[in-house]
């Protein structure tokens, strides 16, 4: 599904303040695979996503979406395969539009658009039904603005909308760093579901070890722009909090 072979990324190069922040790093992520990345700050973790995302461009080294060499492209030109929730729940949204329109917009994200923005009953029950399986009683107030909503609410909407448009790969930049307990555990509950549901290939770079835990079905830890440890299926779901703990010192 994503191969990344032979990536290497250089901020700075050649000045006093040069960074290698990704050193050479080859990986193969599976169609349907849900990929944990832990590290500490500076390990090139949300690089590493980044450089999947088309946020960043690779200095030397290819990457492949589905055999497609998308090395060069820009994020936006990646948005037929990728959906992308971040840690910040005001990102992703638009804050004066009301929850429909939001969801609309995000119905077209990879579709020509037109002078009618194309919002008909079928439509708002289907926006319904999605919203209600959150629990969040949200569902009859697709009317109200979506600036007006706590972080929490945003951020499991956003989760939603990323799934209304064409989308084969997930992209899950620490998005329950900014929440509260419950809100957190919903969206992360729900992103889980997502991924089953819509047969998501997944990535999920977090600092919380609970949910690289009880998420996923691989993990890897990255240092100094590395890959330090790789555990799937069988030796993931074996792994104890204990040895995550050690990974860290």
């Amino acid at each position: 599904m994503i191969e990344i072979k032979g990536v290497h990324k250089v901020y700075n190069r050649g000045k006093a303040n040069q960074v290698n922040a990704i050193n050479g790093v080859d990986l193969e992520i599976a169609e349907q695979e849900f990929l944990v990345i832990v590290g500490a700050n500076g390990s090139g973790k949300t690089t590493m996503l980044n450089l999947i995302a088309g946020s960043v461009l690779p200095s030397s080294g290819t990457i492949l979406i589905e055999g497609n060499d998308v090395t060069k492209l820009a994020d936006y030109r990646r948005s037929q395969w990728i959906a992308r929730v971040f840690q910040n729940p005001l990102s992703g949204t638009a804050p004066d539009l009301s929850i429909l329109d939001n969801f609309r917009l995000a119905a077209i994200r990879t579709k020509a658009k037109g002078l009618s923005i194309g919002i008909n009953d079928q439509f708002k029950k289907q926006v319904k039904d999605k919203i209600g399986t959150l629990g969040m009683g949200l569902e009859n107030k697709t009317d109200q603005l979506m600036g007006t909503l706590s972080g929490g609410q945003r951020q499991a909407l956003t989760l939603l909308m990323s799934v209304m448009d064409t989308c084969k790969v997930l992209l899950l930049d620490e998005p329950t760093a900014a929440l509260d307990p419950r809100s957190a555990d919903i969206v992360m509950r729900t992103a889980d579901k997502l991924v089953v549901d819509f047969k998501l290939t997944a990535i999920l770079v977090t600092h919380n070890l609970k949910d690289a835990f009880n998420y996923g079905n691989r993990i890897i830890q990255m240092g100094e722009g590395k890959i330090l440890h790789d555990l799937k299926d069988k030796k993931k779901s074996d792994l104890k909090q204990s040895d995550l703990f050690d990974w860290f010192g």
